[in-house]
C-alpha cells in the first residue's frame, strides 16, 4: 500500500508522524508532494519519505490519496490529478467547507471519497476528527481509512451533514481555547505570577480537566459543580463569567465557524 500526501503542511505533517509512529506504514510506503523546495526538503528530512514536485506523480503512485491542500487550491489540484488517481484509489480530503458532492463534480467521476475534518492538535497525537463517507467506500475499506485517520488521536464517523458542526466544535476551537488560556495566564500575570509559570499553570490545568471529563466520564456541569464550593472562590469567577456571557460567546462563534463553513 502506498500513501500519498498532496499538500505537506502542518496537518499532513501530523498525519505522517501519526501513522509512522503507530506502525500503520513504514517511511517507504509514504510519498508526498508540495510546491516549495524548502517544504519538501524539511519534510524530507524529518520523516524520511520520498517527496516530489508534481502533484500528478503523487495520485498515479497512491493507493490512499489524502488531499491536504486549503478548500481555496483544492480545485486547481483536483483538475491537475483527476485523470491520474486510478478508480480502485481511497481519496480522503481535509479540505473545509468543500462537500463530497463537489468534490465528485470536479472530479468528473465516481471516486471512492472520505471527507475529513481534523484539527490542530493532532500535531502532538491528541487531534479530533469527523469523518464521513461516500457511498463508493466498503466497510473494509472504511476501516482503513479510520485507522490511518485514528492514527493521530480520535476519529469519528459522523453524517456528512453534521461536518460543518464538527469544524466550529473541534477544527476551530483550538483558536477559542488557546485565547482562554492567553487570558487564564493574564490573570495569573495580574494576580502576581511570573509569565512562564502562568502560562504552564493554566496548560496544564485545561489538559488536566479535559482528561478529567474524557476518562471520568461526568457531565461538565457535575465537574463545574465539584470544583464550586458554597460561598467559596470558584463561584465568585463563575458568576463574573456568567454575568459577561461567557457561555453564550462561545455558542456565538461555534455557530459563526459553522455558518462561515457552509459559504466556502
Amino acid at each position: 500500500m502506498t500513501i500519498g500526501f498532496i499538500g505537506l503542511g502542518n496537518m499532513a505533517k501530523a498525519m505522517i508522524a501519526g501513522i509512522l509512529g503507530k506502525g500503520i506504514a513504514e517511511v517507504s510506503q509514504i510519498v508526498g508532494s508540495a510546491r516549495t523546495q524548502k517544504t519538501r526538503d524539511a519534510v524530507n528530512k524529518q520523516y524520511g519519505i520520498q517527496v516530489y514536485e508534481d502533484n500528478c506523480h503523487v495520485a498515479q503512485m497512491a493507493d490512499v490519496l489524502i488531499l491536504a491542500v486549503k478548500p481555496q487550491m483544492l480545485g486547481e489540484v483536483i483538475a491537475q490529478i483527476k485523470n491520474q488517481v486510478k478508480e480502485e484509489t481511497l481519496v480522503i480530503s481535509i479540505a473545509a467547507g468543500k462537500d463530497m458532492a463537489w468534490m465528485e463534480e470536479a472530479f468528473g467521476r465516481k471516486i471512492k471519497l472520505v471527507r475529513c475534518m481534523p484539527n490542530t492538535p493532532a500535531m502532538v497525537g491528541e487531534g479530533c476528527s469527523g469523518v464521513c463517507r461516500n457511498a463508493e467506500i466498503n466497510d473494509q475499506e472504511m476501516d482503513l481509512c479510520m485507522n490511518l485517520l485514528g492514527s493521530f488521536g480520535m476519529a469519528e464517523e459522523i453524517p456528512e451533514g453534521l461536518i460543518d458542526a464538527v469544524g466550529g466544535v473541534s477544527g476551530s476551537s483550538p483558536a477559542f481555547v488557546f485565547l482562554f488560556l492567553e487570558a487564564l495566564a493574564d490573570g495569573g500575570v495580574k494576580a502576581g505570577l511570573p509569565r512562564g509559570q502562568a502560562y504552564r499553570f493554566a496548560a496544564q490545568t485545561v489538559l488536566g480537566s479535559a482528561k478529567l471529563m474524557l476518562e471520568g466520564g461526568k457531565h461538565p456541569g457535575e465537574l463545574k459543580d465539584m470544583v464550586c464550593s458554597p460561598g467559596g472562590t470558584t463561584i465568585e469567577g463563575v458568576q463574573v463569567l456568567e454575568q459577561m456571557g461567557f457561555r453564550a460567546s462561545v455558542m456565538g462563534a461555534v455557530e459563526a465557524c459553522v455558518e462561515k463553513s457552509k459559504k466556502m
